[in-house]
């Protein structure tokens, strides 16, 4: 399809609004700062009395970002960096948090850890999920091991989904298509379409939610080698939750999911390589809540089989690990003074992995490649009449490795609020501890594994101040520091991995901005991160300054449109053809969105991004996503 007979179609599906769009009004607000934080207590706290300054994806957001991937929507906030979200759709992704990487970073969903014990940090694979399968995404920075356990230790990422309806039966279906084009090729095919289809209610004490959603993307190369071949990247979701409203006090659910993947790759250094691998995970677990006066008991578990088939590479292999994972605590509140959370915390998760050529062998047994992890933890938060705030405490970490640690924090702040503003300082100083992960351990057919490796711990220091105005305005600086001992990294003559014999610190600011105006119409958002890359002797692919500024505007009552706006100095990377160090040139990313409610249960968007056509590279050798279009519809019922 070329570039007019693209548009043409997305301002024909937008301009059928003028026409239907006269048959319903819909007064809603898209624009609203949030109020309420969970993820640095577990408890629902006004933000101002938090000691973190937490970073919320709402609804509303995620929605005008369907068709987007996950890591694009993460790496627009402030701290948070994902090296690869602008790359072909199957590149793999860097998390890096306030300098530090996967490992650093734990995914939650639903209020369990996930991870994947193959992989080398054995960090969450992102690319399984889906942006339009999730309800609001809570980002908390810095330390937090006492709550959330080993490898909390640069941030946590609480992921939500979506939840089922309270009407009897709702259903919903999305879908989208665009183009995935790079910067010199502008033809304006059709080659991404993502689709969702919902359906989920109510019906007296059973609540129950299905969907499925699948991806397809083509047309990219990840490399850069001069005529490459395309790389396709396909993946589909299936998620079911059937749940139980005993009665006021008692609740629980059951849930299972399969996510998989298939994604077409190039050789390790760019150049054209006809490979391909299979990524699947099989999750399924439960939760249950029983309530009393002041106080309640949350158990949650999950089950996961995960599974990596790259028999069609060069290095032909299949990569297989289980993880079971709980978290049961009790809650209690002691006159709305002190919120109390007693816990404990476990998973056990093993690694198999098999090698060699059309014939696969065991390699990697996980008879011998499992550890266990049992972790009790007690969490307080104290809040005053008179405006000062105290979060504080302490997680005894019970490894079967590697024995027992102690891992504590302490996060006071104050505010002041005067009429329906408040202005809040804030500090804390935080413990974390990251034990190696099965893979590093115990790869040989990499001879990346090092069993005799320490764990990593490291102490963060943090202090800023907000100031929110009329729940219009919010504006935050903080400061952090955090320095690690034992930092895990590799030898770069043998890739074994290995500890650090340096002490790691580093440093940085965050600024964040978020405003409405003109009775909520306008809203203006935006983030400043500074990084000291320069302690750093691993900083590869992180930037020393992000900027992510985004512009919204509600037209009418029916109609909003924004432009946004990322900029990301020069990186570190390595020529992995020659294994030099090379520098990656700053880069700007400006893009433009515009939604219309046709009526009350269908909308239509469209969007363009990298509208400047901007050439960059995020990984050394790989291509990176051109002028992109894309447009696509929400109906509900």
């Amino acid at each position: 399809m070329n570039k007019t007979r693209f548009f043409g179609a997305a301002f024909l599906m937008l301009g059928s609004s003028c026409v239907f769009g006269q048959e319903v009004q819909i007064d809603e607000k898209v624009n609203e700062l949030e109020e309420v934080v969970i993820s640095d207590s577990k408890f629902n706290l006004k933000r101002e009395q938090s000691g973190k300054v937490i970073t919320k994806i709402t609804a509303g957001e995620l929605e005008r970002s369907q068709g987007e991937s996950v890591a694009t929507v993460l790496t627009k906030t402030a701290g948070l960096f994902v090296n690869g979200s602008g790359s072909a759709a199957g590149q793999d992704l860097g998390v890096y948090a306030r300098g530090g990487r996967n490992r650093q970073v734990v995914i939650r969903i639903d209020g369990v850890t996930v991870s994947d014990p193959s992989l080398p940090s054995g960090e969450f694979d992102l690319r399984l999920l889906s942006v339009n399968q999730i309800q609001e995404i809570e980002i908390l920075k810095g330390a937090s091991s006492t709550l959330y356990g080993s490898g909390a230790a640069a941030a946590v990422i609480n992921i939500t989904t979506k939840t089922e309806s309270k009407e009897k039966i709702a259903a919903s279906f999305q879908s989208s298509i665009g183009t995935n084009q790079s910067q010199d090729d502008q033809g304006y095919d059709i080659n991404e379409f993502v689709n969702l289809a919902s359906v989920g209610g109510t019906l007296g004490k059973v609540n129950y939610l299905a969907s499925f959603g699948n991806q397809f993307t083509d047309g990219l190369s990840a490399g850069e080698a001069e005529g490459a071949n395309s790389d396709a990247f396909s993946k589909f979701n299936v998620n079911a939750k059937l749940g139980y409203q005993w009665n006021d006090n008692f609740r629980f659910h059951f849930y299972g999911n399969l996510d998989q993947y298939k994604n077409d790759f190039d050789a390790f250094d760019g150049s054209d390589a006809d490979d391909s691998f299979d990524s699947r995970q099989l999750r399924a677990g439960s939760f249950w809540e029983f309530t009393y006066p002041n106080g309640s008991f949350t158990f949650t578990n999950s089950y996961a089989s995960l599974e990596r088939d790259l028999t069609n590479s060069g290095f032909p292999s299949k990569y297989k690990s289980d993880v079971y994972t709980f978290d049961a605590f009790n809650k209690y509140t002691f006159n709305n003074v002190l919120y109390t959370v007693v816990g404990a915390n476990g998973s056990f998760s093993d690694f198999n992995l098999l090698s060699g050529g059309t014939n696969l062998e065991e390699i990697i047994s996980d008879d011998e490649a499992t550890f266990d992890i049992i972790d009790p933890y007690i969490n307080v938060v104290y809040i005053s009449a008179f405006g000062l705030n105290i979060n504080t405490g302490a997680r005894l970490n019970t490894h079967s490795v590697y024995g027992n640690q102690i891992v504590y924090n302490i996060n006071p702040s104050y505010a002041h609020i005067f009429g329906n503003n408040y202005i809040k300082g804030l500090a804390s100083y935080s413990t974390a501890y990251i034990t190696p992960s099965l893979f590093q351990l115990y790869d040989t057919a990499f001879f990346t594994g090092n069993p005799d490796l320490e764990p990593e711990e490291s102490t963060t220091i943090e202090g800023g101040v907000e100031f929110s105005h009329e729940k219009k305005a919010l504006l935050s600086v903080v400061y952090f520091n955090r320095k690690s001992e034992n930092f895990i990294t590799s030898d770069p003559s043998t890739f074994l991995s290995i500890n650090s014999t340096e002490d790691i610190e580093v440093d940085g600011i965050e600024v964040a901005l978020s405003v409405t105006t003109l009775e909520d119409k306008l809203s203006f958002n935006s983030n400043y991160t500074y990084t000291n890359i320069d302690k750093l002797d691993d900083n590869i692919r992180i930037p020393k300054h992000m900027i992510n500024a985004s512009v919204g505007y509600q037209l009418h009552k029916k109609t909003f449109t924004s432009l946004s706006y990322q900029y990301n100095t020069e990186r570190s990377d390595t020529d992995f053809s020659t294994f030099s160090p090379i520098t990656l040139d700053s880069y700007g990313i400006l893009d433009f969105y515009i939604s219309h409610q046709l009526m009350k249960n269908l909308s239509c968007y469209a969007a363009m991004n990298n509208i400047t056509n901007e050439e960059y590279q995020e990984i050394f050798g790989f291509s990176t996503r051109g002028r992109n279009a894309r447009i696509g519809f929400n109906l509900k019922f």
